[in-house]
């Protein structure tokens, strides 16, 4: 699979909070997959945590809700572009979890994968701190399945490709082990305050 890097043609708006390359997306939220939406309903969801941890488990969507509402205001930056800023997401603190499973000292990175077979890798570092979350609300209200709903990893400081939609669970490695995008010419992290777009920015 190539990798396009022609993304060019739209209005740049400058924003103060403007990544290098990017515009403000402003009202849009452009909805972008490498798969077709699923049909997944919260009764189906699960996430489970597994890999390098003391007690891996799995949460439904009941179990999930018992644990602590946790909420992220600010902004999300997308590789083709564009930005949104004053977004509001709802739903746990990826730390919530991950407590619950005693993550293994050993472990450095995690892959992230999705009720549709999607995967992206992250290094640990980023989904702890109270930068990350399993996010099921948009602006108050349930997120839609074209947006990853019923819910998402949301990683609001990384490239948006990270913020797995439809996300299924998260296996905790010693080791990077790249995901789909970044088997096909992506970057391992994607920084957008660093433009890491693609392999070698």
């Amino acid at each position: 699979m190539n990798v396009t890097r022609g993304f060019t043609g739209r209005p740049r708006v400058h924003h103060p909070g403007l990544p290098p390359g990017q515009y403000d997306a402003g009202d849009d939220w452009p909805v972008l997959s490498a798969e077709v939406t699923p049909d997944l309903t919260p009764a189906d969801w699960t996430f489970r945590v597994d890999g390098l941890v003391g007690e891996p488990r799995t949460w439904d969507w009941d179990e999930a809700h018992t644990l602590p509402e946790s909420r992220y205001e600010g902004d999300i930056h997308c590789v083709t572009s564009w930005s949104k800023f004053g977004v509001r997401f709802g739903g746990v603190s990826l730390d919530a979890f991950l407590a619950a499973v005693r993550p293994d000292a050993a472990a450095t990175h995690a892959v992230a994968y999705s009720h549709t077979g999607y995967t992206t890798n992250l290094p640990l570092a980023d989904l702890t701190g109270g930068r990350a979350w399993i996010a099921w609300e948009y602006d108050g209200r349930p997120l839609t399945p074209e947006h990853g709903g019923p819910a998402r990893l949301l990683v609001p400081h990384l490239y948006f490709w990270k913020s797995a939609k439809w996300i299924a669970g998260l296996r905790l490695l010693d080791h990077d082990e790249p995901g789909f995008w970044e088997q096909n010419g992506y970057h391992e992290r994607g920084n957008p305050w660093e433009e890491q777009r693609y392999s070698g920015d």
